[in-house]
């Protein structure tokens, strides 16, 4: 991603006026009331939609930002938001939204069409560029989006796209920023976030803190905080301290072994199935692991069912496919690689791999989908892999750095995890089109024909048992293929002081704080 190096400066004698943030911008202080100071593991990538793709990010921009269609509150069924309403022509290739009047953006610019029409257009071909990781994604055969009116935006579409609705609810990609912000910054808002949420963007101090406060003059219903503080602190255990001794008020992130403590103290725990899969990806473009039966040996070497246990003590789930058995599309019956370590040696063998030596990198940071952080799962792989004469390195980055290893192609296997954001199994299951290898989301850099052309056509096919049969015939290929080791589906799990109220995890991994009070 194309970044500005970019200093955070204390305002010192300032400030008592004024708080500064990275770059040189510059926002009033937030009046005094109400703070909620939310921790978690790692700084956000950046905070403009167009060009991040992690959680930590959308944590904060979903607080900011808005779409034109958003999720329910504890679901990823569609409602309205920018948009009031919308109509789809017959054939499932025009939506055409109908946008709500009077609402503007933090800056004072007027939300309108011409608004939703810069903000997607500059993610579409010719404009788009390679650091623009979910526009590939979110927009996928968008042919054209126009404003028919100022209140009236028209999307075209090349084919019918049965998850577009779902996409267009995302925090990445989707949500609408201020066209005036968008020049003044020169096209990128990673450092300067302008969204209509109801929370604007007051600083960030890279590895510290990102400070918001209350849209006193938000559209909807107003927030019940006048501030909201996203604080970085990179270890579980530290988070979990915090919380106890009332230093924070609320964290996600958290590690099995700190449940009891925190409930000892009379903490409130949150805890709910988990959209989400936690695995290892083969980096499959290239020697040793571009061969496929490389690949299945070294799946057999690893116990799941005994790492996720040891690891996650009972808050996830062994992964049997890349769809958590909840999502419409889940197939029960995948041929799973069960652990049988003498079945791996003796493939080694047979391709003359008996003493292979691989590298590994990892990120260092606890993740929603792996509550122990990278490392701690490397290490129990690596382990798995010295028993069947398989001699792995390890390298560990902090997350910025490893999204950007892992986009460069660094190691032969990878660590990493996915989120789902909106519900939908081809959000899922896109990350092995051979399509986002370039946008990163392909980790794996795996390709097949056969699975590009059923993720097509699952896109064209309305919710049902048709569409559902072409994803379970896409995760017996994948099985087969092998580019990833599905570890653990995990519980979304997270904690808040007794005197937070309605605080809680949306199953897409973000943290909304609109309705959150505190005593």
């Amino acid at each position: 991603m194309k970044k500005r190096i970019l200093s955070c400066v204390l305002a010192g004698l300032l400030a008592t006026t004024f708080l500064v943030g990275c770059g040189g911008k510059t926002a009033t202080k937030p009046a005094a009331g109400k703070t909620f100071i939310f921790a978690q593991g790692a700084d956000p990538r950046g905070l403009d939609p167009a060009f991040v793709d992690d959680g930590e990010s959308a944590k904060v921009m979903c607080n900011i930002y808005e779409g034109l269609v958003a999720y329910g509150d504890d679901n990823t069924e569609i409602k309205p938001c920018l948009a009031e309403s919308w109509d789809v022509s017959q054939d499932g290739k025009e939506y055409t939204f109908h946008l709500k009047k009077g609402v503007k953006f933090h800056d004072g610019t007027d939300f309108n069409a011409d608004a939703v029409v810069k903000s997607v257009e500059r993610q579409l071909p010719p404009k788009a560029t390679e650091d623009m990781p979910y526009a590939s994604f979110t927009f996928a055969g968008v042919k054209s989006v126009q404003a028919v009116d100022a209140n009236t935006v028209k999307f075209t579409l090349e084919a019918p796209n049965t998850p577009f609705l779902s996409n267009l609810a995302m925090t990445l990609a989707a949500p609408i920023v201020s066209p005036t912000a968008l020049e003044k910054n020169k096209g990128n808002l990673n450092e300067a976030p302008v969204g209509t949420g109801p929370f604007k963007f007051v600083s960030w101090q890279k590895g510290e803190k990102v400070t918001l406060e209350k849209n006193n003059d938000y559209w909807g219903e107003k927030a019940k905080l006048d501030k909201v503080v996203i604080k970085i602190t990179k270890e579980n255990s530290v988070r979990a301290s915090e919380l106890m001794t009332g230093s924070i008020d609320a964290m996600d992130g958290l590690d099995p072994s700190d449940v009891d403590k925190l409930k000892e103290k009379n903490m409130t725990i949150f805890s709910k199935p988990g959209m989400n899969i936690n695995y290892m990806a083969f980096n499959c473009d290239r020697a040793p692991f571009n061969d496929p039966k490389l690949r299945e040996a070294l799946s057999y070497a690893i116990d799941r069912k005994e790492l996720v246990q040891f690891l996650y003590q009972g808050y996830a789930d062994p992964a049997k496919t890349m769809l958590p058995n909840f999502i419409a599309g889940y197939k029960d019956n995948v041929a799973a690689y069960e652990y049988n370590p003498e079945k791996a040696k003796q493939m080694l063998k047979e391709l003359g791999k008996e003493n292979l030596q691989i590298k590994m990198i990892t990120y260092s940071n606890p993740r929603p989908y792996n509550t122990v952080g990278g490392q701690k799962l490397a290490e129990a792989i690596q382990n798995y892999f010295s028993k069947v004469g398989v001699t792995a390195s390890i390298d560990v980055y902090q997350w910025t750095e490893y999204k950007a290893k892992t986009k460069q192609g660094e190691g032969d296997i990878k660590f990493y995890g996915w989120n789902g954001d909106n519900g939908d199994a081809d959000n899922f299951l896109s990350l092995l089109d051979s399509k986002e290898i370039a946008s990163s989301l392909n980790v794996a850099r795996y390709s097949n024909p056969e699975v590009d052309a059923l993720l097509a056509k699952g896109k064209t096919i309305p919710n049902g048992a048709e569409r559902n049969s072409i994803y379970g015939s896409l995760q017996d290929i994948a099985a087969k293929d092998a580019p990833w080791v599905n570890i653990s589906y995990a519980k979304s799990m997270a904690a808040s002081s007794p005197k937070v109220k309605n605080f809680s995890i949306h199953p897409t991994g973000s943290a909304f704080f609109k309705n959150v009070d505190k005593e």
